[in-house]
């Protein structure tokens, strides 16, 4: 990147299972300086760990290789730089994953892992409380097979210094992976806090991608949002100050305006006065968004202060199996024969499988399933009867779908579209950990 009067970035993914035409528009129309793909949620790290276990050369996202295959090469062939969180449990797998994607593909490209995310000797060392819990992590009964910290945006930002055209990390905080290419781009100072938390809100508007242009925000009666099943992905043109300039590609469905603007910039955010990163505690409470076009949007007055001397940690840990099983019924009297059917499968689960009524679960999807402990709304004609349970071993997670599923000869009437599942669960906790026992490091695939 030549040190330009703006920086343009563009979101490729906000989530694991994102779209990935979006992102090809905006690589090939976008001129982007970076792109990012934002593929990370706490949940999502510890089952990559959990994959990661059952085979050393897995637990990066899943869908990363298909993701460079469709966006390397334009990327390439524009300047552009991805940068991406894929690594999730295994950076370095998906950064050779990317080396060899690249070769496959005729390209030449340098490739970072930025490591140091994994901090599980650390918090076994230092017995941490837990936040759930208010308890040391020592007391907790479960298996503990994971624990990621939440780095900041300075390892990418060695990436860039390497000239690498794919960045790949495991848990960086989300804004953090936007903030990286900022503070490369225009020498951002360690402590400048009041730009790096204008950068970190330019991130946290990004990092969702098609939230920002209409996505999550659409409602047919009081929000309506066009073009919604060829949404555009955002790009923001960001100036050395911080203040930015969002769009997405012309011609792209969806929308982007002050109001959905505002709706991103509150999305999980408890306090705007104190969003606290890894790399500043931002300020989002003096922000100001103007509309300066179509789908055009000026952001200004995003601050900060100090970050904190602590980072944040997901820990995950083996808690069992999942078991689950659904039926449908139709018609005159559905309810009431999806309650039969849930009372005869909870009869046998617990006679017949020894299982605890306590870890069964019954939802009546379409007569209340999301609605629990309210007043259910009326139930129309046809309701879907989800049975799950909780359970301490896979005989057991799979005897609950059985049981779902033998409703179809051996229940009420009328039963139909039947499914079954049964998976191990990854429970995850937070805790924190001191900043200065986390150690970050870069490493380059050529």
């Amino acid at each position: 990147m030549g040190l330009t009067p703006t920086l343009r970035l563009g979101a490729g993914a906000g989530f694991a299972g994102d779209r990935i035409d979006p992102a090809v528009e905006l690589v090939r129309q976008g001129d982007l300086d970076a792109i990012v793909f934002e593929c990370l949620g706490e949940r999502t790290v510890a089952a990559a760990q959990a994959r990661r276990l059952e085979d050393p050369s897995a637990g990066h996202d899943p869908l990363w290789e298909e993701r460079l295959e469709a966006t390397l090469a334009p990327a390439a062939a524009a300047g552009t730089t991805i940068i991406t969180n894929s690594g999730a449990a295994n950076a370095p797998a998906a950064a050779e994953l990317a080396a060899r994607t690249a070769h496959r593909l005729g390209l030449r490209a340098r490739v970072a892992a930025v490591l140091g995310d994994d901090v599980l000797e650390l918090v076994r060392e230092l017995d941490p409380v837990l936040w759930e819990t208010g308890e040391p992590l020592s007391r907790t009964g479960a298996e503990l097979i994971s624990a990621n910290a939440y780095l900041g945006h300075e390892g990418v930002v060695e990436a860039l210094g390497t000239g690498a055209d794919v960045i790949v990390t495991g848990r960086l905080a989300d804004p953090s992976l936007y903030v990286g290419p900022l503070v490369h781009h225009f020498g951002w100072a360690a402590d400048d806090w009041e730009r790096l938390g204008a950068g970190t809100a330019v991130g946290h508007l990004l990092e969702c991608a098609g939230q920002l242009t209409g996505g999550y925000f659409a409602d047919p009666a009081t929000k309506p949002v066009p073009g919604l099943a060829r949404l555009g992905f955002p790009f923001a043109d960001v100036t050395a100050d911080g203040d930015a300039r969002f769009g997405k590609p012309a011609g792209s469905g969806g929308r982007l305006d002050r109001r959905t603007c505002t709706e991103q910039l509150l999305y999980e955010v408890g306090d705007p006065t104190a969003y606290v990163t890894p790399d500043v505690v931002a300020d989002f409470s003096g922000v100001s968004f103007a509309e300066v076009g179509a789908d055009a949007v000026a952001l200004t007055g995003a601050g900060g202060r100090a970050r904190p001397d602590d980072l944040k940690v997901t820990l995950g840990f083996r808690d069992g199996w999942l078991g689950e099983g659904q039926i449908s019924y139709a018609g005159p009297r559905a309810l009431e024969r999806a309650r039969l059917a849930a009372d005869v499968v909870l009869e046998r689960l617990t006679a017949v499988h020894d299982l605890a009524e306590d870890d069964l679960t019954v939802e009546l999807v379409g007569a209340g399933a999301a609605f629990r402990g309210l007043s259910a709304p009326d139930a129309g004609s046809e309701v879907r009867l989800r049975v799950s349970g909780h359970v301490p071993d896979a005989r057991s997670a799979h005897a609950v779908g059985r049981e779902v599923e033998s409703l179809y000869t051996n229940g009420p009437a009328g039963g139909g579209g039947a499914r079954r599942e049964a998976q191990p669960m990854v429970t995850i906790r937070s805790c924190l950990v001191p900043r200065d026992r986390v150690r970050t490091r870069v490493e380059v695939t050529k």
